[in-house]
């Protein structure tokens, strides 16, 4: 067995959806062309549920109604392997560019799939490209009107495309949400700052040093699980390469793919990981 450097059980979580369906892409890739794009996610899936089984860890996949559509059997492998299974919503709208109807149709028709296709209870949902916050807080709402007991929506970070720096960092019911728990992306407080050190492109970019020590302080300084997220695109370095970006989402979206997995095994290896709805919503022993 390794030896963990943290005694915590953190909650790993992947947002299960393929290259071609970034918000980044939108632009370059429209919707209508996602079914002629070659397709990665089954693949790369298989690898994460492998590396995930060889460390003993569980995880919550944050799974694209789309993606089950296509894929019921890798679903239903997520679940049958110990896995919890939520969702990111039907087809990657983000939640503050939709009305509040076009919200709610679009999270229920995610959950009523994936609740059909593996067959147990969806609890948890994440906002594409976290994307709930001060504006659009109605959707917590709605998501409890909707059946969900918990959202990962709300980066308390600051971020040219989403963001609220000023939610609480740790797992909480806002006021407003008819007790929808909303459990934030882990955050390290570094000169009165949030500072993202949950995952993402910030893992990707920076050296893997300095993420081990924001977790490993959230975990002993500030007594919290951390809450880590990661796509199965980056941990794939030979996925299509698209045209015509701009220097900075080419840069953001490619940024050190070929040491991903390397990282991520690095992460399972080095701490104890579980599902989000064992670590936040079962009762402590």
């Amino acid at each position: 067995m390794a030896e963990y450097i943290s005694a915590a059980h953190n909650a790993m979580t992947i947002d299960v959806e393929d290259y071609f369906q970034v918000s980044a892409f939108e632009r370059h890739i429209p919707r209508s062309a996602w079914d002629d794009m070659p397709c990665r996610v089954e693949r790369n899936l298989h690898v994460i549920l492998e590396l995930l089984a060889r460390y003993d860890a569980k995880a919550t996949f944050f799974t694209l109604g789309w993606i089950a559509e296509r894929y019921p059997a890798l679903v239903r492998t997520i679940v049958s392997s110990g896995h919890e299974l939520a969702s990111h919503g039907f087809s990657h709208g983000r939640a503050h560019e939709q009305t509040p109807q076009e919200f709610s149709e679009d999270v229920r028709c995610a959950k009523r799939l994936l609740e059909d296709t593996a067959g147990v209870a969806i609890k948890g949902y994440r906002a594409p490209s976290f994307s709930i916050g001060r504006l659009n807080l109605w959707a917590l709402e709605l998501l409890a009107a909707e059946g969900y007991t918990y959202s990962s929506s709300i980066y308390p970070i600051r971020h040219d495309h989403y963001g609220m720096p000023d939610a609480p960092r740790c797992a909480h019911r806002p006021s407003h949400a008819n007790g929808l728990l909303e459990i934030p992306v882990t955050t390290v407080r570094v000169w009165n700052r949030n500072l993202p050190a949950g995952g993402g492109g910030y893992f990707r970019l920076l050296p893997y040093a300095m993420s081990s020590w924001c977790l490993r302080r959230v975990n002993r300084l500030d007594n919290l699980p951390c809450v880590f997220y990661f796509h199965p695109w980056e941990i794939d370095p030979e996925q299509p390469r698209q045209d015509g970006l701009s220097f900075k989402t080419r840069f953001r979206h490619y940024v050190n793919l070929s040491r991903m997995r390397s990282r991520i095994e690095r992460l399972l290896r080095d701490f104890r990981w579980d599902r989000m709805d064992r670590i936040f919503l079962e009762p402590t022993p």
